[in-house]
């Protein structure tokens, strides 16, 4: 059993939700303010926190940065705001996912369990020998990045994203199947998610999408991970969620 924070300040839709995520075999505490939510979060310890951004006494966003301050519960953003500026500032303030009102009880719940295991996969297994491709050393059991000898400082998603493609080093991988295996959401989702995570291991791994090294787009395909000595197939370069989409 899952105990999971809704931080939600919507009398009807915060019962609703109760009901719904309790009735799917969670534990549920509830907090109507942003800061009963962070003070909750901080002594409670949830193993989930479902935050909304419109709170009356503090912006939802400014609780996901307080609360990353000082904690790493995995947060899932549920919210009525759906513009991109929205989703990419959530996402870079520590968000572990983004949904958009209105959603089915159903889909709340598949991304539930999808962050919960994507975070805990693996912590009983073997460790796994560092991939290696040209000078970037990705270390899945460590969850460690290094570039050139120097290490990268990696979000948990921008590492899962950059784990799987290292693991598939050469192979043009679509942004539908990023969804499927690295967001969990096999029934589709927002591209812009991808596009966005992509934009952000550029800058870390010191590219662009115009003049890549480590992360070439095929056109109308995906992207791969090449070493930099690799030439990127399809067309060539021609710019991901940046200026373009594959």
């Amino acid at each position: 059993m899952s105990h999971l924070l809704v931080v939600e300040d919507d009398p009807q839709l915060r019962g609703a939700l109760v009901r719904a995520l309790r009735d799917r075999g969670h534990a549920v505490a509830t907090a109507s303010t942003g800061m009963a939510g962070l003070d909750a979060a901080v002594t409670h310890r949830p193993d989930l926190v479902v935050l909304d951004l419109g709170l009356p006494d503090v912006d939802g966003g400014s609780v996901l940065r307080m609360l990353r301050s000082v904690s790493d519960v995995p947060v899932i953003v549920a919210t009525a705001r759906d513009e991109e500026t929205d989703i990419v500032a959530a996402l870079g303030d520590g968000a572990d996912d983004y949904i958009v009102k209105p959603f089915g009880s159903g889909e709340l719940d598949a991304r539930i369990k999808a962050v919960l295991r994507r975070l805990g996969a693996g912590a009983a297994e073997e460790p796994e020998a560092p991939v290696r491709v040209g000078g970037l050393s990705v270390a899945p059991s460590a969850r460690e990045v290094t570039l050139d000898g120097e290490p990268l400082e990696l979000t948990p998603r921008e590492f899962d994203l950059l784990c799987y493609l290292a693991r598939r080093e050469g192979q043009v991988v679509s942004r539908r199947e990023l969804l499927a295996e690295v967001w969990q959401q096999p029934l589709g989702g927002a591209d812009k998610t991808v596009d966005v995570h992509l934009s952000w291991l550029r800058r870390k791994l010191g590219e662009t999408a115009q003049r890549p090294r480590y992360l070439h787009t095929v056109r109308t395909v995906g992207v791969k991970l090449a070493a930099p000595e690799e030439k990127p197939e399809g067309g060539g370069d021609a710019g991901d969620g940046e200026g373009g989409r594959a």
